[in-house]
């Protein structure tokens, strides 16, 4: 019940940061970036039909395709979203908060990332375009990303007709934003680098010099050589971004001839290498 409870909770929040960043920083500048609630803010516009009873109406057909085709499970993970982003986006009155243009764009993308990266953690979702693209890809194997990119485009497109070009780039703008800022934090903002070292040296010998140097853990793996019947041990390490010029010095003071290779990881656990950042 607690937990139910708690997640009920995050899809309301949810609902009314992707409300307020519709009604509070995109809304008042023109700015329609896809989903049905660009598609309100549309049809408000050209038509004087309230954003929220559009997207409300938008929700119920969603709704209604979601129990008939993707099962009751999905539908429930949707119903609370559906019903409560359209009743916030009514209650919370258009206000220009920022007014300069580029600011609120900026604002109003990172509060949508926000929202919206919320309710995938929970697996929830606030409807709108978010529902056919799964019916495609379930059906006729159409990736949720064409689904999702074609909708997103049909409704900047109309936005091109009803608000202008400007719009239209600020739009591709904000799309471009909450894109980058929802992988950040799907994926993690302490970013990490993974070293991975194979040299010639002996094991014993090379984890004796890095000891010296290094706090960092160093796990060893047995690995083919390119020669024929010959093996080699193969280190990784993870260091943090700050740590991996001092790491990249002391192998090469140890092997100036080592295969180094780095790349960057988001979450590291278990191995003995569940990372812990050290003070150099």
């Amino acid at each position: 019940m607690v937990k139910q409870i708690k997640r009920v909770g995050l899809i309301l929040i949810s609902a009314l940061i992707l409300a307020a960043s519709v009604n509070l920083f995109m809304s008042p500048h023109h700015v329609a970036a896809g989903g049905a609630s660009g598609l309100g803010v549309i049809i408000e516009y050209a038509l004087n039909i309230d954003r929220s009873i559009t997207v409300l109406i938008f929700n119920v057909i969603v709704l209604v395709l979601a129990a008939l085709f993707l099962g009751k499970e999905y539908f429930f993970n949707t119903l609370i979203g559906a019903i409560a982003f359209p009743l916030f986006l009514g209650l919370l009155p258009e206000y220009m908060v920022v007014s300069d243009r580029f600011l609120s764009i900026i604002i109003g993308s990172i509060g949508w990332a926000i929202g919206v990266s919320i309710l995938y953690n929970i697996q929830a979702s606030i409807g709108g375009t978010t529902i056919p693209p799964l019916i495609l890809e379930k059906y006729f194997h159409i990736s949720p990303s064409i689904g999702l990119l074609v909708s997103d485009a049909i409704v900047v497109c109309l936005s091109l007709y009803i608000f202008g070009v400007e719009s239209f780039f600020f739009a591709l703008i904000s799309i471009a934003i909450t894109s980058v800022v929802m992988t950040y934090l799907e994926t993690g903002m302490n970013r990490k680098k993974a070293i991975i070292i194979v040299t010639s040296m002996e094991p014993s010998e090379f984890r004796q010099k890095m000891d010296a140097i290094t706090v960092q853990t160093l796990v060893m793996f047995t690995v083919q050589s390119g020669e024929e019947n010959k093996q080699d041990t193969m280190k990784l390490i993870v260091a943090s971004d700050k740590e991996y010029p001092a790491l990249k010095q002391a192998i090469n003071q140890i092997d100036p001839q080592a295969f180094v290779m780095a790349y960057n990881v988001s979450e590291v656990s278990d191995l003995g290498l569940t990372y812990h950042p050290s003070d150099i």
